[in-house]
Formats: C-alpha cells, structure tokens, sequence
C-alpha cells in the first residue's frame, strides 16, 4: 500500500498555531502557521483549518486529524493514516 503524502508532508505530527482574520499556510519545520476566516464558533474555523492544511499537503481532509487543542490557537495536528 503507497502512501499519499507528498515529499513536503511527510507522516508525522505538526504544531499549528492558528491566527484569525488571515488567509495564509506557513510551514516552518514541524510548525505550521494558518491564518483562519472563520469565526471560531462551532467548529468551523477548526474544519477550515484541517481543509487548508490537507490542499496544502495536497492530501485527502481524511489524512488529516485534530490531535490536541480543539478549543485554543495553538494545536497539534497528525498528518497521515
């Protein structure tokens, strides 16, 4: 079985930190900084957050997954199965 992670994603774990009212993906070592539109109500600005990771990875929003930190700005992120 391949993998679908790119050279650039590799299988591993990210620290994200998240700022709002910006629309950008920053990746500098295993820390990725993505700034985030939606509002953080319900759930929304953590669901366009793991969308914009995964179209920067170019791998599927199944690949990627919310390990810690749902309700605050800074995260932790596995990318990968």
């Amino acid at each position: 079985m391949s993998s679908n992670l790119t050279p650039s994603a590799p299988k591993m774990k990210y620290s994200v930190q998240v700022k709002f009212h910006k629309d950008f993906v920053k990746v500098e070592g295993n820390k990725i900084i993505v700034g985030v539109m939606a509002k953080p109500e319900k759930g929304k600005a953590n669901e366009e957050l793991l969308k914009k990771i995964a179209w920067h990875f170019k791998v599927p929003l199944s690949a990627v997954r919310l390990i810690f930190g749902a309700r605050f700005k800074n995260k932790v992120i596995k990318i990968g199965k």
